[in-house]
């Protein structure tokens, strides 16, 4: 943690330096920002997944993320999809260890989160479905699956209606666990939710979880789809990590990958 720590600083102090520097990690945020929206989002924990050290993923990952905010700020933390693994009846101990983030969060439903929407409800607080604003913009989180854990298309109907209901925000961030384009070998083609998806002006990009390999953005058409890598399970990326989104006062939306344990991964101006 204190590496992590003593790297970050020494980002903030090299890029007040340089100019050139500063034009190549303009990514990375200055100990003292002003952004009118930061959040991060991370997926696929795998809370209960045999065989692997979920207890410890959590941990650190509600450790990192308290650090993030502590250090620069964040609004709220979107957990999308795959937080437990197949048995619902680990959801009061997910929600326990969730609870110790210092920041509102808000969960998306995975194709291995099984729970009824009842039980979903009682749990969050909130249908599968869910959406929210923060000032000038709006989240809509899109379940993908259902409790027996089949890849199914994002509810066209609700988005429509939910895109249309915030035609008017800045910009709006869908998250959808299962990509909805197939352009990963975990994601499905439906092209009745991604050209709804295209339709929305102010939908400057799409947030998956569920392809625990990729970390990137993969552009398709006239959108980006973001990808986060994983939190947990036994398989993907050769890190654990998170995504972190910006709204600075001034300039363009800006996105980026981390590595808690090392540095920035990537990152892309929206």
């Amino acid at each position: 943690m204190n590496n992590r720590r003593a790297f970050l600083t020494q980002i903030a102090a090299v890029t007040a330096l340089s100019p050139v520097l500063a034009a190549q990690t303009a990514a990375v945020p200055s100990k003292s920002p002003r952004f009118k929206l930061r959040f991060a989002t991370a997926s696929d924990g795998h809370f209960g997944q045999p065989e692997t050290d979920f207890e410890l993923f959590y941990r650190e990952m509600i450790g990192w993320l308290n650090e993030e905010s502590r250090a620069r700020g964040l609004d709220f933390v979107v957990f999308n999809g795959d937080m437990f693994h197949e048995d619902p009846s680990l959801l009061p101990k997910l929600k326990e260890r969730l609870d110790k983030l210092e920041v509102p969060y808000f969960v998306n439903r995975g194709n291995h989160d099984k729970a009824s929407p009842e039980v979903w409800k009682q749990t969050w607080g909130y249908l599968e479905n869910h959406d929210f604003e923060q000032g000038d913009y709006a989240v809509l989180l899109a379940s993908t699956s259902n409790q027996k854990g089949e890849y199914l298309p994002a509810d066209v109907k609700w988005l429509r209606d939910r895109l249309e209901f915030y035609k008017g925000k800045k910009a709006i961030f869908p998250f959808l666990h299962i990509a909805q384009v197939k352009v990963t070998q975990h994601s499905i083609s439906r092209p009745e939710v991604t050209d709804v998806l295209e339709q929305a002006a102010n939908v400057v990009a799409v947030f998956h979880g569920h392809d625990h390999d990729i970390d990137n953005v993969i552009h398709w058409k006239n959108r980006r789809y973001f990808f986060d890598g994983h939190m947990g399970g036994n398989w993907g990326a050769n890190y654990r990590g998170y995504r972190i989104v910006e709204v600075p006062e001034e300039g363009r939306i800006r996105t980026y990958q981390c590595n808690p344990q090392a540095f920035r991964v990537n990152g892309a101006t929206l």
